[in-house]
């Protein structure tokens, strides 16, 4: 090669080597998006957005087709009410498998109707918690967000902190009140430019009328046989801050006997026998306690002549009087079923 002909090659090889293309982004699974979609944790969306993403409150996203570009955009940096998710709410990867899923859909000719609508008379902040998306997950009565709010006794910065900042400051309060961290959060941070701070107040004061409410646990295990019948361990606390949060008074705790099946025996203060319950529709065993204040835990348990069934469960409610909310005339937790199988022996 002459010394020409070298200069050429050397002068070349960067502009082969800019030129080559850069290799192609993954292609979204669409089996994947689909389970993310409707088998996990972040039920909101679909609560937005529809069940088969036909548009709700949110716009519909069945066979849009957006750009890998728009739809991520869409969600790290939305424009609208709905608020943003980062990368540690649900990674890129994930969001391009929501879009494969989404592709294969039929697009529709009208998104479907709000979940929830603004009821005829409603309050003004229960208007505005419907208008900015709030209730679409949350129910109009807010259980959870006001046990929250009893259990840490919180204040409106407090409650703006939740709502414009909830990926970094709710996971602390969740570690304070002794609740495992969550896999993966479900809400996101909203804009204060979408949803002002004025409408907060509104927001805020709705709730504040409703009344805080303890924040009451109920968890059943397993059943476990023994030579007298199946045993059932109840574990209730009250989940509240020790000082800070509300106590709850003058207590009801109901379980569920299964048709067919009887008491044997039942340990804990205040057991008072089996009794019809209306709401569980079952007879119920019924315990009666005074008060429980934040970081107290009682345990109970109800033995029975044979174990529940997945149809026919041990189940329950944690009912009490004060302090006394709008939602009443008693406030309440469900105790939800006990786990099916039974326990290990001891």
């Amino acid at each position: 090669m002459t010394f020409p002909s070298l200069l050429v090659v050397l002068f070349l090889m960067p502009l082969a080597q800019q030129a080559a293309p850069a290799p192609a982004a993954p292609a979204g699974d669409p089996a994947k998006g689909r389970v993310l979609w409707l088998e996990t944790e972040h039920v909101e969306c679909r609560e937005c957005h529809g069940v088969k993403a036909e548009g709700a409150f949110g716009p519909d996203l069945a066979g849009r087709r957006l750009t890998r570009a728009q739809f991520l955009y869409a969600v790290r940096k939305p424009w609208g009410a709905m608020p943003a998710y980062p990368a540690s709410q649900i990674s890129d990867r994930e969001l391009i498998d929501l879009m494969a899923y989404f592709d294969t859909l039929q697009t529709v000719e009208q998104p479907g109707p709000w979940r929830r609508e603004v009821p005829p008379g409603a309050p003004r902040g229960l208007a505005v918690a419907t208008t900015a998306g709030c209730v679409q997950c949350h129910h109009p009565a807010f259980n959870n967000g006001r046990a929250v709010m009893g259990a840490v006794n919180a204040d409106f910065q407090w409650f703006m902190s939740m709502v414009y900042a909830q990926t970094t400051a709710y996971p602390p309060v969740r570690t304070a009140l002794g609740e495992p961290p969550y896999a993966r959060m479900a809400m996101g941070n909203f804009n204060p430019t979408r949803v002002t701070e004025p409408m907060l107040r509104d927001v805020w004061d709705y709730l504040k009328d409703l009344g805080f409410r303890a924040r009451m646990r109920g968890e059943l295990s397993a059943g476990q046989p023994t030579k007298d019948g199946v045993v059932y361990q109840l574990n209730v606390r009250n989940t509240g801050l020790v000082g800070t949060g509300l106590t709850a008074e003058d207590m009801t705790i109901l379980l569920a006997v299964p048709t067919g099946t009887t008491v044997v025996s039942a340990t804990g203060a205040g057991y008072e026998g089996v009794r019809p319950d209306a709401q569980l529709k079952a007879d119920a065993a019924v315990w009666k306690v005074a008060k429980m204040g934040p970081g107290e835990r009682q345990s109970y348990s109800l033995t029975l002549s044979k174990a529940g069934t997945a149809t026919d469960n041990v189940r329950g409610t944690l009912r009490w009087m004060k302090p006394v909310v709008k939602t009443g005339p008693s406030d309440s937790e469900v105790i939800p079923p006990a786990p099916l199988g039974t326990a290990p022996a001891h």
